[in-house]
């Protein structure tokens, strides 16, 4: 575990108390923790963070700069963080930039331990799930749509050409690209990823290119980025569609010709990785409004896969919630569903997909070890309640509450979301009728079409 404090009494104590449960190195700056993890074999999977870190203590940006840092080196580190700074602003950048918890000081020492065990236990629950079944990309489910992605992945697999895996949010993209690494010839290299949002701006081209000494202020020594750091193996750029305009440009040499420059250099370098990206954007209405480039846009999709959400999966949800309850349940009495709300769950649109159901079956695993579970009591852990069952609108105003509090929520995304649903639910009852479809939704035709290609939605002519 990494603990990051510049007040050096807490440091020392803190570590102390620390120990017995967790092997603990210390750092008091953002640049001693970073330089104590380069010279790492094995990099930690748990940090905790002070947010107030020299040479500005009394802000919270050295801690932030330092969360972002640690994702980009280790993606699945739990980070919590611990600081007086503890307003709700810092909360919830804190969180929106990957930490999974906030601990106000002066903390709880008993309670910090649990809190810290609780996340290895994550942690461990996490990577058993991701190495449990490789032999067919570990996506769960017999439906058309898993099948149909399956066989993309490995069709695609083992090819030298970039792919575009897109689709809604939570819905398994990163498992797609994982997968797509792991039937390759190249799974016996680095598999990295970038998340190109959570990354802010002035520093993606330093993490993605690496950088000479002097090249910025605080580079005291050069840095390979992670088009190095990947080898022959595959970089995996998530959230592609956040990448700014002029990154873009030196992205797009890369796939044409594997050229690119450190920061602050003037010599090229090659990279020989293989480019995996995602988006949940509208990537054709982004390069029609002028956010990203077309030349990129047509590059990155020579191959692409578009990864279905959970609800036109049918009775894979059931399938893939009783996996996940055996995942991380696994160290008690797991639950049991009701019929009403087993049904419920199997007809449930799920706008978060599969991530949205993971984290239900966690919720439903922690509150009722061993116990049924009614349709009351799943409809009050979904974004959006049954209809019909009693208390909707409260419940429903309750989601609506813990929704808009969740980091990185988008009402922009949502809108498109629940757009496209209407759209594709409308051509599917008119049997493929644009013109049908269109007096269903209240709108004229050219509307319809045009939204269509907005959204991305295919039209079967």
């Amino acid at each position: 575990m990494l603990f990051v404090d510049d007040d050096p009494l807490i440091l020392e104590s803190l570590a102390l108390a620390l120990q017995e449960n967790f092997d603990v190195l210390t750092a008091h700056s953002r640049p001693q923790a970073l330089n104590l993890l380069r010279r790492m074999e094995s990099l930690p999977s748990l940090a905790l963070v002070d947010l107030g870190l020299p040479p500005q203590p009394h802000q919270p940006h050295e801690g932030y700069g330092l969360i972002t840092e640690l994702l980009a080196i280790q993606p699945d580190m739990k980070i919590l963080v611990l600081s007086g700074q503890n307003d709700a602003a810092n909360i919830r950048h804190a969180l929106a930039l990957g930490a999974v918890d906030f601990v106000p000081k002066p903390c709880d020492v008993p309670l910090l331990r649990t809190r810290l065990a609780h996340q290895m236990m994550m942690l461990a629950a996490e990577r058993a799930e991701a190495e449990e079944d490789q032999g067919d990309a570990g996506l769960i489910g017999e439906s058309s749509a898993v099948e149909t992605l399956r066989a993309l992945i490995r069709q695609f697999a083992d090819t030298p050409f970039p792919v575009l895996v897109q689709g809604e949010s939570g819905s398994g993209k990163e498992l797609v690209a994982k997968y797509l690494h792991v039937h390759s010839r190249r799974q016996a290299q680095p598999f990295l990823t970038v998340n190109c949002a959570a990354i802010p701006r002035d520093l993606l081209e330093a993490q993605l290119f690496g950088y000479a000494r002097g090249a910025y202020t605080g580079a005291q020594q050069a840095r390979a980025g992670f088009f190095e750091d990947a080898g022959e193996g595959s970089l995996f750029l998530d959230e592609i569609g956040d990448m700014p305009l002029e990154l873009q440009s030196k992205l797009l040499r890369v796939l044409e010709n594997g050229e690119f420059y450190r920061l602050g250099e003037t010599q090229a370098r090659t990279s020989k990785a293989r480019i995996i990206a995602a988006t949940n954007r509208d990537l054709r209405g982004e390069v029609t409004r002028g956010a990203f480039r077309s030349d990129l846009y047509h590059r990155l999709g020579v191959l692409s896969i578009e990864v279905p959400p959970l609800r036109d999966r049918g009775a894979d949800i059931l399938k893939l919630l009783a996996h996940f309850r055996d995942v991380y349940c696994a160290g008690g009495v797991p639950f049991r569903l009701a019929p009403e709300a087993a049904e419920f769950l199997s007809h449930y649109a799920f706008p978060g997909n599969v991530r949205e159901l993971r984290n239900i079956v966690i919720r439903l695993g922690a509150k009722f070890p061993g116990a049924q579970v009614t349709l009351e009591q799943v409809a009050l852990e979904v974004e959006a309640p049954a209809a019909d069952s009693a208390g909707s609108a409260d419940q429903s105003r309750h989601a609506v509450q813990g929704e808009v509090q969740h980091p990185g929520f988008s009402l922009e995304q949502r809108l498109q979301d629940l757009e496209r649903r209407y759209i594709q639910a409308a051509l599917q009852s008119a049997g493929g009728n644009l013109s049908k479809a269109a007096r269903m939704l209240d709108i004229n035709r050219t509307t319809l079409y045009s939204r269509m290609q907005r959204l991305g939605i295919p039209y079967a002519e």
